[in-house]
C-alpha cells in the first residue's frame, strides 16, 4: 500500500507545483512564462524522484506505468493501482489548485488544450511523439543494466524540461493522463471535450516507447 500512496503524493505534488506555476505566470507562448512552466515540471519530476523513487519507483504517469508494464517491470495488477493513486493524487493536487486560485483571483487549472492553430490531428500527434521521447528515456536510464544509476531521476526531469519547451506551443505539453485528467475536469469547456486527446496520445506513445526500447534492450 505504500507504493500506491506514494504515487498518490507524487502525482500530487506534480500537479500542484506544475500547473501552480503555469496558471501563476499564465503561460502562453512568451519565453518567461514558458521556460518557467517547463522547469517546474521538470523539477517537481526530479524532487520526487530523490524522495520517493525508492518506494514506489516514481512514476506519477500512467503512460511511465504503462511503459513499465509494457516491459515487465511491473505486474497488472500495480499497473491498475499505480494508474488510479495516480489519478487520485492529480485529483488532490488540482483541487488544492483551483481552492488557491479561486481565492486569489486567477482563471483556471493549468489544463492541457490545443494551442492556437493546432489542429486535432497535429496535437495528438504531439503527444504521442513528446511522450515517445519522454518514456524512453525512462525506460532507459532505469534499466537495471543500462541505465543511469543515481543520476536517473536528474536525467529524467532534464527531458520533461526539454519536452516542455517544444511541446507547450502544441498542446501546453501533458505526456502524463493523470495531469490531464483532474484538471480538465476542474476546468471544464474545450480542455474537458478535447481531454481524449491527452490520454490516448501518451498512451500510444509510450506503448511505442516501450517496443523501442525492448528492441534495443534484446541486442
Amino acid at each position: 500500500m505504500k507504493k500506491y500512496l506514494a504515487e498518490m503524493f507524487g502525482t500530487m505534488v506534480l500537479v500542484l507545483m506544475g500547473c501552480g506555476v503555469a496558471v501563476s505566470l499564465n503561460c502562453g507562448t512568451d519565453t518567461a512564462s514558458v521556460v518557467g512552466t517547463a522547469f517546474a515540471f521538470g523539477l517537481a519530476v526530479v524532487a520526487m524522484a530523490y524522495t520517493i523513487g525508492g518506494i514506489s519507483g516514481c512514476h506519477i504517469n500512467p503512460a511511465i506505468t504503462l511503459g513499465c508494464l509494457l516491459s515487465k517491470r511491473i505486474s497488472t495488477k500495480d499497473a491498475g493501482m499505480y494508474i488510479l493513486f495516480q489519478i487520485i493524487g492529480a485529483f488532490i493536487g488540482s483541487a488544492i489548485l483551483y481552492l488557491l486560485t479561486s481565492n486569489a483571483g486567477m482563471e483556471g487549472t493549468g489544463a492541457n488544450d490545443l494551442q492556437n492553430g493546432v489542429s486535432t490531428c497535429g496535437g495528438l500527434l504531439a503527444e504521442i511523439v513528446f511522450t515517445f521521447v519522454f518514456v524512453f528515456t525512462v525506460l532507459g536510464t532505469t534499466d537495471s543494466k543500462k541505465g543511469a544509476g543515481n543520476f536517473a531521476g536528474l536525467a529524467i526531469g532534464l527531458c520533461l524540461i526539454l519536452v516542455h519547451l517544444v511541446c507547450i506551443r502544441y498542446t501546453g505539453t501533458s505526456v502524463n493522463p493523470a495531469r490531464s485528467i483532474a484538471p480538465a475536469i476542474f476546468q471544464g469547456g474545450s480542455a474537458l471535450a478535447n481531454l481524449w486527446i491527452f490520454i490516448v496520445g501518451p498512451f500510444v506513445g509510450a506503448a511505442i516507447a516501450a517496443f523501442a526500447w525492448k528492441a534495443l534492450e534484446d541486442k
